[in-house]
Formats: structure tokens, C-alpha cells, sequence
């Protein structure tokens, strides 16, 4: 199990919420933001017997199931970190096969996928290895932002 921090106000905008205002009728529910979070997990990563639970007061979500590798479950929390209003995700997810973990990284302003490749690899050229490592959650190497995070494969 594992805690991961996130930029809230950073990141896809899936649902739509106001900051500083409390909860009105027309916001989407915990139940229903939980149901768009599973979709996006289940979009980005295979998990089995995926569960996911929302709470709106510290936009924490929780996240349980099964990956067959530790390259899916990382990117299943990448799929609902990374988005806005999510604050910190807390990971319930077993591994198959179990292997080491990436290094997660916070994108700066400034940082390219290079520039990220030749601090974690001693190489730029290596930036399609991060990039393949996060996809489908990238779809172009040059469409990074800061608060970002990124698995970086060991």
C-alpha cells in the first residue's frame, strides 16, 4: 500500500467543481466523480476486481485491485493523480508479478522529456523511454506541464 501526493489543482480536468464552494446539487457526486475515475484507470491500465472510492472533502481516492504488473499499477494511480482536484491517492493495489517500483517524478516548468531523460539516465536521448512508459496517459512527448508526475522505468 502506498500513499501518492498530487498537484490538485493541476492536472485533466474530468469533472467539473468549484474551488471554495461548497457542494451544490448540480456538482457531481463522490459516487458518480469515483465512477469517471474507474473509467479513466480503466482506459489507461488493465487492473482486475478494480474498486475505486472518492472523497470530496480531502480529494483523496482510494484504489484496490489487482495489476499483473507493477507497470500497471503505477499507471493506474498516474491515471486518477493526475487529474484536478485529486490531492492524494491511496494505493490498495496487489502485483502479480511482483518487480521494482519506477521512480515517480514531478514535472518543473521548464523540464522536457529530455531534459528529464539526461537527469535520470545521463542521456537525452533516451526521453521515448519515459514517454512509452507513460503511455496512453501521454499522447505526445512534447505535452508535459508542471505538477505533473511521470513514472520513470528503472
Amino acid at each position: 500500500m502506498g500513499i501518492f501526493d498530487f498537484a490538485k489543482e493541476i492536472g485533466d480536468k474530468i469533472f467539473h467543481r468549484e474551488e471554495n464552494k461548497p457542494v451544490a446539487p448540480t456538482e457531481p457526486a463522490a459516487q458518480e466523480i469515483a465512477n469517471q475515475l474507474l473509467a479513466r484507470i480503466q482506459q489507461n491500465a488493465n487492473i482486475a476486481d478494480l474498486v475505486v472510492n472518492y472523497n470530496g472533502d480531502t480529494d483523496t481516492v482510494e484504489i484496490k485491485g489487482t495489476a499483473a504488473n507493477q507497470a500497471e499499477r503505477e499507471k493506474a494511480i498516474l491515471a486518477v493523480g493526475n487529474v484536478q482536484h485529486v490531492a492524494h491517492v491511496v494505493d490498495h493495489i496487489a502485483v502479480s508479478a511482483p518487480e521494482p517500483e519506477s521512480r515517480m517524478y514531478t514535472v518543473k516548468s521548464g523540464d522536457t522529456l529530455s531534459k528529464i531523460a539526461k537527469e535520470m539516465y545521463g542521456d537525452a536521448n533516451q526521453y521515448n523511454k519515459i514517454f512509452e512508459a507513460n503511455k496512453p496517459l501521454l499522447s505526445d512527448p512534447n505535452k508535459i506541464y508542471p505538477g505533473q508526475v511521470l513514472r520513470i522505468p528503472n
